[in-house]
């Protein structure tokens, strides 16, 4: 009887081969010719140079020229004004009716920002669950944003005269005589007249955005917070507006940055007046450039406007590309 079979011996794997330095390994990734590289990068500059002839003449250009007319005393006529330096930014910081611009601008800022964007997101919550009629109140509240400011200017002038005006006589027919005023001529009511004509444009904007923006909000967390045992406040605090922050962010920058550079809607309705009560920086500037012939000092008010601006333009935009980012990440 013979004795086992002896186990079979398996082979070792044999060695990998020594990799060579200064070499990698072979990548099967379709890499262009360079040939095919530069006609592509011709293409592209071909593609992009009428954008940057655009920003050059109608943004660098510009704003160069501003900066120029800053330093010199430019009337309008003169062909070489003489330099003056920073006598123009100087004036600037101490004039007095610059410092009463700028609080009516802060004024705009605060009201015509915030009332929007409640008004907005009020009547988008009270709408978001309505389906029959839904473009019917769209287009009924987004009309007046379509409007041209000059003609919204004009009627809402009409409705705010002291003998003709509806509103006056409204407030008669209830017996709200103590209230009637002429609004645009009251140096009380002026701004704050021209700011509810403004707000009733930019209502509409901020609403259909913020429908379109409710309508995409998960359900499924709001019936589960419902379940949880919290309320309406509760719902859209911790589950509505984290999910819609993004365009709220975006509204309020635009409404915001609005309010630095309001001027069409002041200058239809009262100019600046009465007695400066609804002047701002740029109803300011422009009388000073075109008015008074002061091309360099309105120029200078207008940078003003713009240096302002900037910082916040800038921040808001992070803050929502972060807030962007992290409600992608979740």
């Amino acid at each position: 009887m013979s004795g086992p079979a002896p186990a079979a011996t398996v082979a070792p794997p044999p060695a990998p081969a020594p990799r060579r330095r200064g070499r990698r390994a072979p990548s099967y990734a379709y890499v262009a010719p360079p040939a095919t590289r530069r006609a592509q990068r011709r293409l592209g500059i071909v593609f992009v140079l009428p954008l940057v002839a655009m920003v050059a003449v109608f943004l660098l250009l510009p704003m160069a020229s501003a900066v120029y007319y800053v330093f010199v005393d430019f009337n309008g006529i003169n062909p070489q004004p003489p330099f003056v330096g920073l006598a123009n930014i100087t004036e600037v910081f101490g004039d007095p009716e610059v410092y009463d611009a700028l609080w009516n601008n802060v004024i705009w800022i605060v009201i015509g920002t915030l009332a929007p964007l409640l008004l907005g997101l009020g009547l988008a919550l009270l709408l978001t669950q309505v389906r029959r009629g839904s473009v019917f109140y769209r287009t009924v509240f987004f009309v007046p944003f379509v409007l041209p400011q000059v003609a919204v200017g004009v009627v809402w002038g009409w409705i705010y005269a002291p003998s003709r005006g509806w509103l006056n006589n409204v407030l008669e027919a209830v017996g709200l005589d103590a209230f009637t005023t002429g609004w645009l001529g009251n140096p009380d009511t002026a701004l704050y007249a021209v700011l509810a004509t403004a707000v009733w444009s930019q209502v509409g904007f901020v609403f259909v955005i913020f429908l379109s923006a409710l309508r995409n909000v998960d359900v499924d967390l709001v019936d589960a917070a419902r379940l949880d045992g919290a309320n309406g406040g509760q719902r859209l605090r911790h589950v509505v507006l984290p999910q819609i922050m993004p365009v709220l962010l975006m509204v309020f920058t635009i409404t915001l940055l609005g309010g630095f550079s309001v001027f069409d809607i002041i200058f239809v309705m009262t100019g600046g007046g009465p007695a400066g009560a609804t002047e701002v920086l740029g109803t300011y500037a422009y009388s000073s450039a075109f008015q008074l012939n002061r091309i360099s000092y309105g120029t200078t008010l207008a940078l003003l406007i713009t240096v302002m601006a900037i910082p916040f333009a800038v921040w808001l935009n992070r803050l929502q590309r972060r807030t962007s980012l992290e409600g992608g990440a979740t």
